[in-house]
């Protein structure tokens, strides 16, 4: 198993002084554009690299179906503690030959789903797809490795993060809700203890009880003693940090500011929803964060959202900040996992300044705002999105809603009829796009449809691009430890010298 860096014990606080921690959070981006690759290739450099936890069971699914090229997934499976799960994982999904060889055409196989009631296969592939990415993110170094996970999809919550643990995650960051559960959840799971997930169900005043058991899971193919992973969670204001904080059962190790400019969903404004000529929210000094409380908490904490640059990061440790967290830097960089055409289109029209990166009120399904680049064949294109046939084959974004024969699964990216059909409002659907389906495909990972469609991809970025005639002049490609050398002289005290 990789070695571990800057994780703390289960039982030991976070230190509040930001020297202690790595001034750089490389962000969580998508269904595996934060790929093992770009994380490990960020974590070398001794700053914290970051993996995508979203989808990891389909994404090891699918690469394994394209022949996992490099063997590296393969490489992974074989470091896993119990054997038998990770051989029935290959035998079922691994195609030598790779889909992509297929002049039929043949679909990826389907992948089992997490419910609200529990799945056991479901359950062991994300466990095993967790374990696979951040082991290849820490293999061959002693940098620090981070996962991160959207709060919305709790069924996957405890078997992804347990999956990253016995893999040697050194921290976890949560967004997309309240993680006051996760602090707790990390301690237990590192402990190879029972869990229970609160599952929220629409139509319902109580939750679900969802377990989860490691050690029935490793049946007995215990690994030596795991370490609890440093928890961040990802809020937009100090109010929710502070509520956070306020309980050592539900006070994290730091927190990640996120700000509106950032990539992927944003926190809605606060207030009333007003958009502005161009269909857009409209975010007013209310959504600003207060850095002077975030800093009275006592937390270590890194500003997200337009901050690629070293006189930001400089201004954010100045403010008390232990760092930033960028996204859309390292997104475009080589180490990236999106499809390098759909890359290359992006840095082509952002250089020339043509393209647009929209925040939709209305693409995502969770209600959330959500970055939306405009490229030419994506579902960013009316044309596109038109053709495209509605499905909701993955599901991540599903809501549990209590139905007259029990817990249904919804989505407002579904085919309409269905989703009313499972008591949703028709006008929900308007304009949602299936975020599941096009972020895979954006990693070259595209289901496959009947009379030779493929899913087309969706590509999410950060409104703000200035970084990229700063850390590439001659519009050459450049890497992840290129950003690091470029945002470097803001860590320092004294901050950038120059521009």
């Amino acid at each position: 198993m990789p070695a571990t860096a800057q994780q703390p014990l289960a039982d030991t606080p976070a230190s509040t002084g930001a020297d202690d921690h790595p001034w750089l959070i490389q962000g969580g981006m998508g269904v595996g554009v934060s790929g093992w690759r770009l994380a490990r290739a960020v974590a070398v450099t001794g700053q914290l690299g970051v993996v995508s936890g979203t989808a990891l069971d389909v994404v090891l699914a699918r690469v394994l179906q394209t022949g996992d090229p490099g063997g590296h997934a393969r490489r992974a499976l074989a470091a896993f503690p119990r054997p038998q799960l990770a051989r029935t994982v290959l035998e079922r999904y691994f195609r030598a030959e790779g889909v992509d060889g297929d002049a039929a055409g043949t679909p990826m196989r389907a992948t089992p789903r997490l419910r609200a009631t529990g799945g056991g296969q479901a359950e062991i592939l994300t466990v095993l797809g967790n374990f696979v990415e951040v082991w290849l993110a820490k293999e061959g170094h002693d940098g620090p490795v981070g996962v991160n996970y959207l709060e919305k999809i709790q069924p996957a919550t405890a078997p992804a993060m347990f999956g990253a643990i016995l893999a040697g995650a050194d921290y976890v960051c949560v967004g997309a809700g309240v993680p006051g559960h996760v602090p707790a959840l990390a301690t237990r799971l590192a402990r190879c203890e029972p869990v229970v997930s609160r599952i929220r169900v629409e139509g319902d005043e109580e939750p679900l009880d969802l377990p989860f058991d490691p050690a029935a899971l490793l049946a007995g193919h215990l690994p030596g003693p795991l370490r609890r992973p440093g928890v961040l969670a990802i809020v937009s204001l100090p109010v929710l940090a502070a509520y956070l904080a306020r309980d050592a059962a539900t006070r994290p190790d730091g927190f990640v500011i996120e700000t509106s400019p950032a990539g992927g969903h944003s926190a809605p404004p606060r207030g009333p929803m007003t958009l502005d000529a161009s269909g857009e929210p409209v975010y007013g000094p209310r959504d600003h964060p207060d850095l002077a409380k975030m800093a009275a908490l006592g937390l270590p904490f890194w500003l997200a959202g337009g901050q690629a640059s070293p006189e930001a990061l400089a201004a954010a440790r100045a403010q008390g900040a232990a760092g930033v967290q960028i996204g859309s830097a390292f997104a475009l960089c080589e180490e990236s996992g999106m499809a390098r055409h759909l890359r290359e289109q992006v840095l082509e029209r952002a250089r020339a300044g043509t393209l647009a990166v929209r925040n939709d009120p209305d693409a995502s399904p969770t209600s959330f705002p959500f970055k939306v680049a405009e490229l030419a064949g994506t579902v960013s294109d009316p044309e596109v999105a038109a053709a495209r046939r509605r499905v909701c084959d993955l599901g991540f974004l599903r809501t549990p809603a209590r139905g007259p024969r029990g817990v249904v699964y919804r989505c407002a990216a579904e085919p309409v009829a269905a989703y009313v059909r499972k008591g949703g409002a028709a006008a929900d659907t308007a304009g949602k796009q299936c975020l599941c389906n096009g972020l895979l495909a954006t990693i070259g990972l595209a289901q496959r449809r009947p009379g030779g469609r493929v899913e087309p991809p969706l590509v999410t970025l950060g409104k703000d691009l200035s970084f990229l005639p700063r850390v590439s002049p001659d519009a050459s490609p450049y890497t992840a430890a290129d950003v690091v050398a470029w945002l470097a002289p803001g860590a320092r005290r004294d901050g950038p010298r120059s521009a």
